[in-house]
This record gives structure tokens, C-alpha cells and sequence, in this order.
């Protein structure tokens, strides 16, 4: 097998595999978001099939291949916690040994005291929520007030949720600012995320959200890569959930159509390294919804982009598909769910094997560094060797 010149990493958010033996410690027991999306009749995913998803153990349901075209496996999440900083952390090799503090009764009255007086502002709401809900209940009296709605959910979140006409989006994000800076320590929350809205009642939430993410607390594979000269391209969400650290060049996309037509775009460019992908919509828009539907017709609108990719992919070029924790649309919570993640990884010269069960998601940055002939310090363990025959 020759050097590997390309790597594509397409991390399908919160598309879980099934309940990790953990589950019920997070509330999770019996989860799983294939399984549920698999009963949608808007769910067409031939070229997954093709690549061996339905060969992943535990995965059956979705329908075997007698020749799949890719290694194909899963893996379990090392790292304490079922949030997209933990596990896209943990895909870059780093495993947090503590989970990142949540907050189920809202934020302490000092902090938002704090806040408050440094923005200029009050606060309404520091509640868990759900982010369409939020602006449904307090998105008037936002406008009356100009009081900005603070939320958060069963994750390590602090969200902020203003109009745009009363707050413009800049503002926002400098809003996001304050808080990031607040909170670090025991209010060290995995990620602050500004969601801007627009409309009148029915509110909706406008293209602008931005996450202001915790620096990583250790090296990552993005970090080693950049180091070593190599390239590091982020397209979605992934520079702001490692607080631009290791990337060389950002595509902020928004949703899964742009960041699907961005990662076509630069599948025709030269490089020499790593295009990380963050599909957003399967667990911001659909699995948080609880929309079983939407979520399978998201899946088999990436399958339709697939269906291009995978003819134009270079002879030294690897597409590694993942994800980073599961959110059963089927589950009654709304929440994240611990799950099990997929891995399915294609390439000319990449032998179709099963890759079995893996311990850790860091196994997939491991395994980028030795495709790439980088040097790697980090968690995990290469399967280079497998994907070689």
C-alpha cells in the first residue's frame, strides 16, 4: 500500500450505532438512532449498504452485502461523556478522562449575576431547553425587554438565543465572548454557542449560529499535522469546536448541502493531509427534533452525495466516515445519546475488511497519522495493518 496523499473524514453527527454497555449510567438504555431511523420509509442509503454498513456487528437490520466495498466496523467512546467537543476530541486522539459539567437546574445565580452585568443585559430563561422551544416561550418577551435567553440541555452547553433585530449577530458572538471567558473551571462548559433568530412568531432560528468551544487539553492529531506541515482543512463546525487550533485553512459551512457541496469543491483541489468534515443537520436539525423522517431523508440525501464521491476519489486518496455520539430521534429525551459510532473507511487501495469492535474513537486518528506517514503522539491505536489485508 502506497503513502496515503488525501485523507477525507466525514463525521455524520450523532448518527449512533447502538447503546454502549455504559448506556444506562447516561440515561441511555435501549438507545439507538440506526435502529430507529431504519424503520423510516424515506430511507434509501444504497451506497452505504455498499460500503458495509449493514456488515457492521449489531447493525444487520439495515441489510448485508455479500461484497462490501469498504473496512467497515465500530467503535465504542472512551471518553467520559456523549457531547460533540468529547467525541470530536476523541477522534483527534484525545481522551477526557472528566466529564465536562452540565447543567440540569440552570447556571449558578453569581455566574449569570456576572454575566449579565458585563453584557449590559439581563437574562431570561437558564433553564435546559429545547432550542426551537426556547424562542417559542421567551422570544416575545426577548423582544419587549431585549433580555437575552440563556439555555442550556443535558450537554455541556451554554446557549445564547437573541433576535437579530434587537441583537445583531456581531454582538452576539461578542456576547459568546464574555461568556467564554467566564467560563472556565468548574463552569468550564465543553461549548457556548450563540443561536441568533429571526422572524415573528413563529420565531426561527437564522444560519449564524457560531460555537465558541474549550481549547483542546492536549495535543491533538490537527495540532501534530499542522505542526509537521501537513494540510488541515475544516469544513462545518470543526475549527470552532477546536477553537481553530491545528487547521490551516476554515470552511464554515452551514448545514449539510453547503458543507456537502464544499467538501465536492475541495475533493478537485490539491493538498496533502487532512479534510475534516462536520455534517451538522442529522443531530442539530432532526435527531434533537425527534424527526425520524427528516433524519432518514438527511441520510439518504448524504448516500446521493456518496454516490459522486466515491467515483472521484484518487487513486492515493482514504474517505473515512464516523460519528461522534448518537441522538435517537425514537428515544423520548431529546438529548444526546451514548452510543456506539460506525466506521466505514474507502480507497483504492483499501482492503474491505471487518474491522470488528474498537476500543476508542482515537484508533481513527492513529490510523490518519500512519495513512498520512505522519509521526503521532496520542491515544489509540493504528488499524493501518487491517485496511492492508
Amino acid at each position: 500500500m502506497s503513502q496515503t496523499k488525501r485523507v477525507f473524514l466525514i463525521v455524520l453527527d450523532s448518527v449512533g450505532a447502538g447503546e454502549l454497555p455504559d448506556a444506562a449510567d447516561f440515561g441511555d438504555k435501549g438507545a439507538h438512532t440506526l435502529r430507529s431511523v431504519s424503520v423510516s420509509a424515506c430511507l434509501e442509503i444504497p451506497h452505504l449498504l455498499e460500503m458495509g454498513l449493514g456488515n457492521v456487528e449489531g447493525l444487520s437490520f439495515l441489510g448485508e452485502t455479500a461484497h462490501p466495498i469498504a473496512a467497515h466496523g465500530k467503535a465504542g467512546e472512551a471518553s467520559k461523556g456523549k457531547d460533540t467537543t468529547t467525541g470530536h476530541w476523541e477522534i483527534a486522539g484525545l481522551i477526557s478522562e472528566r466529564a465536562m459539567p452540565t447543567f440540569p437546574e440552570g447556571f449558578p445565580k453569581s455566574l449569570i449575576d456576572e454575566f449579565s452585568a458585563r453584557c449590559g443585559r439581563g437574562v431570561l430563561c437558564n433553564l435546559p431547553y429545547s432550542g426551537t422551544k426556547v424562542i417559542a416561550d421567551y422570544g416575545e418577551e426577548h423582544l419587549k425587554s431585549g433580555d437575552l435567553i440563556v439555555y442550556t440541555s443535558a450537554d455541556s452547553v451554554f446557549q445564547i438565543a437573541a433576535h437579530t433585530d434587537i441583537v445583531p449577530v456581531e454582538e452576539l458572538y461578542r456576547y459568546c465572548e464574555i461568556a467564554r471567558e467566564m467560563l472556565v473551571g468548574e463552569w468550564g462548559v465543553g461549548r457556548v454557542i450563540a443561536r441568533p433568530f429571526d422572524g415573528t412568531h413563529p420565531f426561527h432560528r437564522s444560519p449564524d449560529r457560531k460555537d465558541f468551544s474549550l481549547e483542546p487539553h492536549g495535543q491533538t492529531l490537527l495540532d501534530q499535522l499542522k505542526e509537521q506541515g501537513f494540510d488541515v482543512l475544516s469544513v462545518g463546525k470543526i475549527s470552532d469546536i477546536f477553537a481553530a487550533r491545528g487547521v490551516t485553512a476554515s470552511y464554515p459551512e452551514h448545514g449539510n448541502p453547503d458543507c456537502m457541496a464544499k467538501t465536492e469543491e475541495l475533493q478537485k483541489t490539491d493538498f496533502h493531509g487532512l479534510c475534516f468534515i462536520n455534517l451538522v443537520d442529522f443531530d442539530m436539525v432532526y435527531g434533537h427534533r425527534n424527526d425520524v423522517d427528516g433524519y432518514a431523508g438527511a441520510l439518504s440525501a448524504f448516500d446521493q452525495f456518496l454516490g459522486t464521491f466515491l467515483t472521484q476519489m484518487r487513486e492515493d486518496d482514504v474517505l473515512m466516515i464516523c460519528a461522534d455520539h448518537g441522538c435517537d430521534p425514537g428515544d423520548i429525551s431529546t438529548d444526546h445519546t451514548r452510543e456506539y459510532v460506525p466506521i466505514l473507511v474507502y480507497g483504492p487501495q483499501i482492503q474491505p475488511v471487518s474491522l470488528g469492535v474498537l476500543p476508542t474513537y482515537a484508533d481513527f486518528a492513529a490510523t490518519i497519522a500512519d495513512l498520512l506517514g505522519a509521526k503521532y503522539q496520542g491515544a489509540g491505536n493504528s488499524f493501518r495493518a487491517k485496511l492492508e489485508g
